[in-house]
Order: C-alpha cells, then sequence, then structure tokens
C-alpha cells in the first residue's frame, strides 16, 4: 500500500532474547483513568510493539519491592513485564487499546528500561490471623493461624503482635488443640478477646505473556491482529456481572463496652503516696442542701430593696 510505507531492519543477537524487563512507568497525566496490574497494555519500545502484562510495584527503604494493585495517581512507579529485551535508557510508551474509537488521550503511560534479569522478586503482604485459647501471664496458646506443625516450625522465632500492641514471639508447636497451634511468649499479658497476627510476604508470580503486535502484515490492519482483551472490557462485552466475595464486603463493627474493675489501692501505699497523688474519693454532694431549703423572711427594707433591683 503506497500509503502505509514500510521500514525493514534487523536486530542485534541481544535483541532476540525474550526475558523480563523492569522499567520506571507513570501514567500519563492525560489519560483519565488509572492503570490496574495485570490488565494487558501494548508496549512500544524502539523499533518493536508488543503485548505483554505488566506488574506493577514500588520500592520500600530497605530495597524490598512491594507488589502495587494500581498505578500512584501522580508518582512514578515500578513496572516489571515479560517480552523481548532491551538495553536499558530505552524510552517506554504503553497504549491500552490498539482498535475501537476510543475518547480521550490514548497513551496511557510513559516509561524509561532500567534493568533486564531472568527473573524478579515482587512480594505482596500477608496477614496471618489467630486467637489466644490458653493464657498464662505472659505465654499463651494461639490457634487458628496455621494448619499444622510443620508450619509453625517454619515460623518459630517470628514476631507477632495483638491489636491492642502488645508485641511477642512464636515458640513452639503445641500437640493440644487444633492442629498448627503453638505457644507464645507477650511482653505483657493478653485478653481472652485480643486478635494476634502476624505480618509475613509471599512472592507474587509474573505472567509469562508476550503477543507481538502484527497488524502490518494483516489484510484489516489494526482491526485483524488479535489482542488479549481486559477483564472489565470483557465483562461489558459478555453482560457478566462483577463477581463479589461476600468476605470482602465491608461490615458494621459491633463491640460489646468492656467494663474495667475499679483501680485498688492499699492502705498502706495510699498513706505513703504524696497528697497530688492520692485519689480524691469526696462524694457528690446533694444539689439541695439545708440552705436551700430553709425559708427566707424579708423585712420591710430588704422586700423594698429586693422589688427595686427586680424593678431594674
Amino acid at each position: 500500500k503506497p500509503e502505509l510505507p514500510l521500514v525493514i531492519g534487523g536486530l542485534t543477537p541481544q535483541e532476540t532474547k525474550v526475558g523480563y524487563t523492569r522499567c520506571r512507568f507513570k501514567k500519563h497525566r492525560w489519560h483519565k483513568k488509572i492503570l490496574k496490574c495485570n490488565d494487558p497494555l501494548v508496549f512500544s519500545i524502539g523499533w518493536r510493539r508488543f503485548q505483554s502484562i505488566p506488574t506493577f510495584s514500588t520500592e520500600d527503604v530497605n530495597g524490598r519491592h512491594r507488589y502495587l494493585k494500581y498505578t500512584p495517581q501522580h508518582m512514578h512507579c515500578f513496572a516489571t513485564f515479560y517480552g523481548p529485551l532491551s538495553p536499558p535508557n530505552t524510552g517506554i510508551l504503553a497504549i491500552q487499546h490498539m482498535t475501537g474509537n476510543i475518547a480521550g488521550f490514548r497513551i496511557a503511560a510513559t516509561g524509561v528500561v532500567l534493568e533486564l534479569n531472568a527473573s524478579f522478586p515482587i512480594v505482596k503482604k500477608l496477614k496471618l490471623v489467630g486467637t489466644p485459647t490458653k493464657i498464662y501471664r505472659n505465654t499463651a496458646f494461639i490457634t487458628g493461624m496455621f494448619n499444622s506443625a510443620l508450619e509453625v516450625s517454619r515460623f518459630e522465632g517470628a514476631s507477632i503482635r495483638t491489636v491492642s500492641g502488645i508485641r511477642g514471639q512464636i515458640k513452639k508447636s503445641s500437640k493440644e488443640g487444633q492442629p498448627g497451634s503453638f505457644r507464645a511468649t507477650f511482653e505483657d499479658k493478653i485478653l481472652k478477646s485480643d486478635i494476634v497476627f502476624c505480618r509475613t510476604w509471599m512472592p507474587v508470580e509474573l505472567k509469562q505473556y508476550f503477543n507481538p503486535v502484527t497488524s502490518h502484515l494483516m489484510d484489516g490492519g489494526v482491526n485483524g491482529w488479535r489482542a488479549m482483551k481486559p477483564k472489565a472490557q470483557l465483562q461489558i462485552e459478555t453482560n457478566t456481572p462483577i463477581e463479589v466475595k461476600p468476605d470482602s464486603i465491608y461490615k458494621p463493627i459491633e463491640r460489646p463496652e468492656r467494663t474495667f474493675n475499679k483501680l485498688f489501692i492499699p492502705k498502706k501505699l495510699e498513706a505513703n503516696l504524696p497528697y497530688a497523688s492520692k485519689p480524691k474519693n469526696d462524694k457528690k454532694k446533694k444539689s439541695k442542701g439545708y440552705v436551700a431549703k430553709r425559708a427566707v423572711v424579708m423585712d420591710s427594707k430588704e422586700k423594698k430593696k429586693y422589688a427595686f433591683l427586680q424593678a431594674l
């Protein structure tokens, strides 16, 4: 076609390899919607265009790459995707849809290639929750956090914490109770109503998807090339309702009011305390005493003065 010129070139041996690419990534400010993790994007890097599934992450202070579900609104993040390797500092353009009359700005994000590798570690938070069954001073037996004694042995020495902020440590598995029960020690005595949780990190599996854009080789052009569609688009096209997990719905929290015992101070200790620290347990006086109840009989002069003040 004379209206569609083609430039034919070659690739170096390094550019023919396929692997994971980590890049600095930012949603374009003119693109209306934020980008969701694991939604397919068409990447334009150098002379290549291909579709891949990016995994977004952010780097913590300790160098850990933490999983992000969406791109930040006005900040950079890291994107890791599978595809042909490109040299570092190569510019990247990301487009969400190649076909269709879509209103708005088409370029979804921009970025720069940072590093290449066979795999990149990305982790996300996992909170393990348990409840105490027996409590002996600073020691407690926790159940519901693990399923077997083997899992407990892997987490021996791990730090745990209650919702009220009391820190503790996992000691050893217990034979009593449910499988996965263990003994733990805490800084202070915990309550039966406390919830104990352990913060862990689990690795995120990166998707190995790479689909080169071959629209120039098709008869129909862009419409002839078949691309992966995001989940939201498939739900709209097939009229599939959005899956709602009942566990993910927020519920009103109803907590009964807890009544605590009054502070008891022995009399010997109270006698040695300074006056400022001593408890002041003076009983409240009744509102109506003898002075309020007694009748006041005024003489003639007092009556005139009272009448004058009332007139003012």
